[in-house]
């Protein structure tokens, strides 16, 4: 199984300590809820153990109301404590709502001498957020200003951020590198999601303009109407509501380092004469403006569509094509190197754990199995956000195929092949040949196993909740 590293601190209270109660006069539980708005302890079971009155009101129990021995679920369906329990791995400083009202929480798993996980607890620190904004203002001010500081953009990543083993990866590094220590504009080529701007970045890092800005811009996401102000700037009074001093386009924000434009093909052709300039002769005209501003810059172009067949077709400029078309590098998509993804898995993860502040997830080796099995047509950006699905859907610490969304009618490739299906039928044929193929493999894995549901989900790398409710659609129920 894929096991991503846990940087989380080993802390946890001693079950025995705190039940014991001998040196302290206070019963330890109440000492701690003093510190909070409130705290909720839990058994293996999930069983409900204690609960401070600040809880108690909260939630809205009654005081003689007796709670000890219930399923916290049924008070709280939305509690993570059963994921503590099941990880034995805290979380902090998370966000819940509890009855209506949002609220700070933090959750603590319960050990005795020997770290034996026996129970968990919650604790309530902040039941008005109001009381928050004071932090929430000062990180707004603090990111208000960075963005005032637009020619300070240094890359986020570098080349050793291209995670992979495989011959194709490592021939891609030596490609960059090289690419990096020349400064000549570079042509990127890759489906969506293979890492065009992280590869970019890279290159932006290794070269001699890493102390210089790294300035990005997606054709695809502007408007028509903005291209030019967006990329070339705008003149004082260029247009109604402009600043008085004018707007510096991304090119000038870019000069002294470089310039990504990510799907270059997506630009208008009457842009693409202006930006040839500012290639060949280090020039640009900002709109409205009859001035001409020297640039010193690098540009990185990437595109996941065809530029050559766009130029046979009239659609981009062939003159353009060619000066872009420098040092052209390809992005191989994931389904050709697979062999990279438990290493992109266990990084991902990690990444995930920590920006969630979550406990660690693992892999099962039929959900692993899977990964391997799929066509990946959104390559690794898919890849990270079905971890993501993963991380929020499993139950435990481990992640199963039906997490990751393995049972989804999503077209794939691969899985028309396996499942014999055609592709040039109709979506409503498509559906219904989906539906006979996966009732087949339920009634297989059933007549292997005898008729035992619970070897049968295993056997099919599913839980047993997923193969009750897929055996519901079946035609004979």
């Amino acid at each position: 199984m894929i096991k991503p590293t846990n940087h989380l601190p080993e802390q946890h209270i001693c079950l025995d300590e705190l039940l014991s109660g001998q040196t302290i006069k206070q019963h330890p539980f109440e000492l701690l809820s003093s510190l909070c708005e409130g705290a909720i302890a839990v058994d293996t079971a999930c069983r409900i153990i204690w609960m401070s009155p600040k809880y108690r009101q909260l939630i809205n129990i009654p005081e003689d109301k007796e709670l000890i021995g219930t399923p916290i679920e049924e008070l709280l369906p939305n509690t993570q404590l059963p994921r503590v329990l099941k990880s034995g791995k805290p979380t902090f400083v998370d966000l819940m709502q509890i009855n209506g009202r949002w609220c700070v929480v933090t959750r603590m798993p319960l050990k005795d001498n020997d770290a034996r996980v026996m129970g968990a607890i919650g604790f309530i620190f902040y039941t008005d957020l109001e009381s928050l904004r004071p932090l929430f203002d000062k990180f707004a001010r603090l990111k208000r200003q960075l963005e005032q500081q637009k020619l300070i953009r240094p890359s986020r990543y570098a080349l050793d951020d291209l995670i992979g083993q495989s011959a194709i990866i490592q021939q891609l590094k030596r490609q960059a590198r090289r690419a990096a220590l020349l400064d000549t504009t570079v042509l990127l080529l890759g489906e969506t999601g293979t890492g065009k701007e992280l590869l970019a970045q890279g290159i932006h890092h290794a070269s001699q303009r890493n102390g210089g800005p790294f300035v990005g811009i997606n054709m695809a996401a502007l408007p028509e109407s903005l291209v030019e102000a967006e990329l070339f700037g705008a003149a004082p009074g260029a247009y109604t509501g402009i600043d008085k001093n004018g707007r510096k386009g991304k090119i000038q924000l870019a000069d002294g380092g470089t310039l990504f434009l990510d799907e270059i093909a997506e630009m208008p052709l009457s842009m693409q004469a202006k930006l040839l300039r500012v290639l060949q002769e280090r020039e640009v005209e900002a709109l409205g403006s009859n001035r001409l501003e020297h640039v010193d810059l690098r540009v990185i172009a990437a595109t996941s569509g065809n530029l050559k067949q766009l130029v046979d077709e009239g659609k981009f400029r062939a003159d353009l094509y060619y000066r872009l078309n420098v040092l052209p590098i390809r992005l191989a998509p994931l389904r050709e190197r697979k062999e990279d993804i438990p290493l992109l898995c266990a990084h991902i993860l990690q990444s995930i754990q920590q920006q969630a502040q979550i406990p660690a997830l693992a892999l099962t080796d039929s959900a692993l199995a899977w990964l391997f099995q799929y066509s990946w047509p959104g390559n690794v950006r898919e890849l990270h956000n079905r971890l993501e699905r993963g991380c929020v859907m499993a139950e435990g610490t481990a992640i199963e195929p039906e997490d990751l969304g393995a049972l989804d009618d999503l077209p794939c490739p691969d899985s028309a092949i396996v499942t014999g299906i055609d592709t040039d039928t109709s979506l409503t044929s498509l559906a219904e040949t989906r539906l006979k193929a996966e009732q087949g493999a339920l009634q297989d894995a059933l007549q292997q196993t005898r008729g035992n549901k619970s070897s049968a989900a295993k056997l099919l790398g599913i839980s047993r909740a997923t193969l009750y409710e897929r055996l519901k659609k079946s035609p004979d129920n």
